[in-house]
């Protein structure tokens, strides 16, 4: 092991409730297992249908076999009613939320000629609407405990540009500019705001989109600087760090986890 990387072998979230939206699978997931074994206590947050909620069963039962602590909640984050009732569950349950991670996200590929108008509705409903209704229904929790961190998820793909998605990538564009104003807005207050942009990460959510494996593999060949592909436990580690006290003096940011694809 590297003695100059920070070793977060301890419980550094240890008293904290963390709630990850999207957290059935893939990123999210992968987050809020890391995170209860630093001693969180984690809210999975599934869409709430059979699938989604099934595949959040097992999340919570793999944190807890681990001696870690975990509760399902479902909710349609786009609903602000939903979103209501899961904070005030989160509280009477856990307590205040101090994590917000808002990884939920919805997008179909489609030409952006036949997007039709219910689809990006509901696309910037999710992945928009959905971040600033978590958060704002979070904000007076956070103000209690006097610090809090929310962290939003946006995609290379704003970088990119990327054919049949403009749905998708205006949404996550549009978090971006959410970050960093929202940062400006309640850092006064002790809260940070911070965002993870993932580059080609193989994930459940990235096979729904319509990219092929073959075509991603030979994309990050020849386009990242670390040639392979990434996967939801390579963007963790970041989320911790941004979680964490280690990043106590960022916020405001956009920090891109893509092996190396996009330079600034």
């Amino acid at each position: 092991m590297n003695s100059s990387a920070t070793d977060h072998s301890d419980k550094c979230l240890e008293g904290r409730v963390a709630l990850i939206t999207g957290a059935s699978r893939g990123i999210g997931a992968a987050v809020a297992k890391l995170f209860a074994t630093k001693g969180a206590s984690v809210v999975v947050n599934t869409y709430p249908d059979a699938q989604m909620s099934t595949l959040a069963d097992d999340v919570v039962a793999s944190i807890k076999s681990e001696g870690g602590t975990a509760i399902k909640i479902p909710a349609d984050i786009s609903s602000e009613e939903q979103v209501a009732e899961m904070i005030a569950t989160t509280k009477r349950e856990l307590g205040d939320v101090d994590i917000l991670v808002t990884n939920a996200a919805y997008g179909i590929r489609t030409p952006w000629h036949e997007i039709s108008v219910k689809q990006w509705d509901y696309t910037q409903a999710v992945n928009v609407r959905g971040a600033f209704l978590c958060a704002k229904a979070c904000y007076p929790g956070m103000l209690r405990r006097k610090g809090g961190n929310i962290i939003t998820v946006t995609s290379v793909t704003v970088e990119l540009g990327m054919a049949g998605h403009l749905d998708y990538v205006s949404s996550k564009a549009a978090l971006i500019g959410f970050t960093r104003a929202l940062a400006r807005e309640i850092g006064k207050d002790g809260i940070r705001v911070n965002s993870v942009m993932p580059g080609a990460i193989r994930t459940e959510h990235e096979v729904a989109l319509g990219f092929d494996e073959e075509e991603g593999k030979v994309l990050a060949a020849e386009r990242q600087c670390i040639p392979r592909r990434g996967f939801a436990d390579d963007l963790a580690g970041t989320f911790l760090y941004l979680a964490s006290d280690d990043s106590s003096f960022v916020s405001g940011q956009v920090i891109n986890v893509d092996g190396g694809w996009i330079h600034y």
